[in-house]
């Protein structure tokens, strides 16, 4: 015992050393020893807010509230709250939805794994008003939004494909390309980023060849959408860490393993309206796949010319994904993931009117994405026009995430976003499929019932006068008078 006494104090020793004769940090030069106290608490922070010190309606981007009803959701437990909302109803911006004095059907959802699932299929369907060879009819109005592997390791993108198999619903691939871990069974929205990974030749250049030849080997590939930009940090191109880059990674986007994956910051296939409805068409007219665009919004005079142009030439892009600038699954600069893009109400507001505008809403699907994960987002998002939602991090947290915010360092402590063999073995892809599965379909079982206590039958039915949103004290507006339009 005694010389682990001894060794102790002198590890004691050493530090207090190190810390007198370093220059680097004042506060563990001027108090050593105790000066780590300080570090230790920064490292736990968020920890210590998360579980302790933080109200259930205070943290973010996901409070307390919110990753409890996506938990239980996911377990298959009563996702009901009792004695009452602690929300801010007269909050600025807070939605109230418009209950019918006469429900429509008979809502039987109880919050409780043994509930019938309730399938809502997309009332539209994709590629129809362009007569694509391949048209598809999502059978549900919620799925899963783009998160690359790579990203997210192999564990995770299984537990996500296999989730969605089992819910009924698709899950985009992300830009990271499709992956051998997107072939459990569900259907895919291959996404095709600006890095062209999975579609590329040696060069990095876009392979037209290797995309169909993809496409007709694997049929559960159902759409393709070309990325533009996302809500994390749109105008610039995608990074993923030389130490994520593995062997695996590389040879599936087609880059070089080890290195610091490096999408550029636009397409090189085209730079205005004209010329990506050049490239959608060939893409359309190669795989016979209905081809959309994502976004997150700034400017708008893109989108004008471009709605502009398919009024012309009747061609144009199948679907569109509206991203918020409050979205973001991955890192991001600070300065781009608070400040760059619209949020998604305003973004989707802008982008719908231009079309609608244009006559061409009804020709077009949109889709909408950042933090609507849950019913009452979902119903204010397709009350101003969106025909289905995408989900990302209220997938992850459904699969496990506990918003460490680490999914930047390959550190995620529940390995969802790493490829650290560690972290990873801790996440069952079976057991968590299994509760992705479960959170989307008490998803779409709630927005059922909403639907239903509203008087309809189908979420499409919802208008901008069914849904209202706190405007100052004691003032509540409907969407349609904040936004000036109809859907």
């Amino acid at each position: 015992m005694i010389w682990i006494l001894l060794t102790f104090l002198t590890l004691i020793f050493c530090i207090f050393l190190y810390d007198i004769f370093q220059k680097r940090f004042p506060i563990l030069h001027n108090f050593p020893l105790v000066g780590h106290i300080r570090y230790f608490l920064i490292k736990i922070g968020p920890e210590l807010r998360q579980y302790i010190v933080a109200s259930n309606r205070e943290e973010a981007p996901f409070n307390r509230s919110e990753r409890d009803w996506i938990e239980r959701s996911a377990d298959g437990k009563n996702n009901y709250f009792g004695f009452g909302t602690d929300d801010q109803i007269y909050g600025v911006g807070y939605p109230i939805i418009k209950n019918a004095a006469v429900p429509y059907g008979n809502v039987s959802f109880t919050a409780s794994k043994h509930d019938k699932d309730t399938e809502i299929p997309c009332a539209k369907i994709f590629g129809a008003s362009h007569q694509r060879r391949r048209p598809y009819q999502a059978p549900s109005i919620v799925n899963i939004s783009a998160m690359s592997f790579g990203s997210l390791g192999a564990r995770a993108v299984t537990a996500m494909n296999k989730g969605a198999k089992e819910a009924h619903c698709y899950q985009n691939t992300g830009e990271g390309g499709f992956s051998p871990y997107h072939q459990m069974g569900a259907d895919v929205m291959w996404q095709i980023g600006t890095g062209k990974f999975g579609c590329r030749d040696l060069d990095g250049n876009f392979s037209i060849e290797k995309l169909v030849k993809t496409c007709e080997k694997f049929p559960q590939i159902k759409a393709i959408e070309i990325k533009l930009s996302q809500g994390a940090k749109p105008g610039k191109g995608g990074v993923l860490p030389a130490k994520k880059v593995t062997r695996e990674i590389a040879e599936i986007r087609g880059v070089a393993s080890g290195t610091d994956c490096i999408s550029p910051n636009k397409h090189a296939e085209f730079d205005s309206p004209s010329s990506l409805i050049t490239f959608v068409e060939k893409i359309a007219e190669a795989t016979g796949l209905p081809v959309g665009i994502k976004a997150a919004i700034g400017k708008t005079d893109f989108f004008e010319e471009l709605a502009q142009e398919m009024v012309r030439t009747g061609k144009g892009i199948d679907f569109f994904t509206v991203d918020g600038g409050e979205g973001g699954t991955g890192a991001a600069p600070l300065t781009f993931a608070d400040h760059v893009s619209l949020p998604f109400k305003i973004g989707f507001m802008r982008i719908y009117q231009i079309f609608k505008k244009s006559g061409l809403t009804d020709k077009i699907i949109f889709i909408g994405s950042g933090k609507l994960g849950f019913p009452d987002r979902a119903v204010v998002a397709i009350a101003m026009g969106c025909d289905i939602i995408h989900i990302a991090r209220e997938a992850m947290i459904s699969i496990g995430c506990i918003q460490a915010q680490k999914c930047h360092t390959d550190e995620c402590p529940t390995g969802i976003a790493t490829h650290n063999s560690w972290l990873t073995r801790g996440l069952d892809p079976e057991l968590q499929s299994k509760r992705l599965a479960r959170y989307i379909k008490s998803f779409r079982n709630e927005l059922s019932a909403v639907t239903q206590a509203a008087g309809y039958s189908h979420p499409s039915q919802f208008t901008m006068e069914d849904v209202e949103l706190s405007a100052g004290p004691n003032v509540f507006k409907t969407l349609k008078e904040l936004y000036n339009y109809e859907k």
